[in-house]
């Protein structure tokens, strides 16, 4: 009996050995896809250039995510999650809200803007672009709960809706890569466009004393 329980010990400590290696060489991939992604427009990105920087082979690739399509997929759902909590501040922040968007920005923003380009003419992007843009209103909306939702139902979607223009990526974009302007230059023209936004709609102060 003692013979058979060290085997069977053994068997499960091999085959969580084994499960544990496969998820590090997903992890891997994906990571290397998402780097191949932050530098190269989708067309340019091959399966054995993400192969080499994961170390194995195309074939393993293939065999875990299908190809390009099924790494979009999955890097975009693995990365998701972590996006959304760097995102997430308590709601009525603002300056935290704003800090937390431009350090998102300054990660990846280059690669949305990239990736927004291609969503014509690549059928997997468009419900990742989707999501994402789901995603940047619902995490808006939160920041902004104060205001919002004390707001009638048309004027808070007007509200929001400008909101989620002061903090896009593209607002980002034209500031920092366009126009030139530094980080802490990009904050204030984007607190100036929220305090516009929030002085235009609002029907009284929130009670949020120093996050305001």
């Amino acid at each position: 009996m003692k013979k058979i329980a060290v085997r069977a010990s053994r068997r499960i400590y091999r085959q969580r050995a084994r499960a544990l290696a496969t998820q590090a060489t997903a992890q891997r991939i994906l990571d290397a896809f998402f780097a191949c992604a932050k530098e190269c427009w989708f067309d340019e990105i091959t399966l054995e250039e993400v192969a080499r920087r994961a170390r194995v082979t195309v074939r393993t690739v293939i065999r875990r995510f299908g190809g390009k399509e099924g790494l979009l997929s999955s890097s975009f759902h693995h990365v998701g999650p972590r996006i959304v909590a760097q995102r997430t501040v308590p709601p009525g922040h603002v300056d935290e809200a704003i800090t937390r968007v431009l350090e998102l920005y300054e990660e990846v923003g280059d690669s949305a803007i990239r990736n927004l380009a291609q969503e014509p003419r690549h059928a997997a992007l468009k419900p990742l672009m989707e999501l994402g843009r789901e995603a940047h209103r619902a995490l808006t909306a939160g920041a902004f709960a104060p205001w919002l939702d004390v707001l009638p139902q048309d004027r808070k979607r007007e509200a929001l809706d400008a909101l989620v223009i002061a903090l896009d990526v593209y607002t980002w974009k034209l500031l920092r890569r366009d126009m030139g302007r530094s980080v802490a230059q990009t904050k204030e023209v984007i607190r100036s466009l929220i305090d516009g936004v929030l002085a235009r709609y609002s029907v009284s102060e929130p009670s949020i004393g120093e996050n305001v």
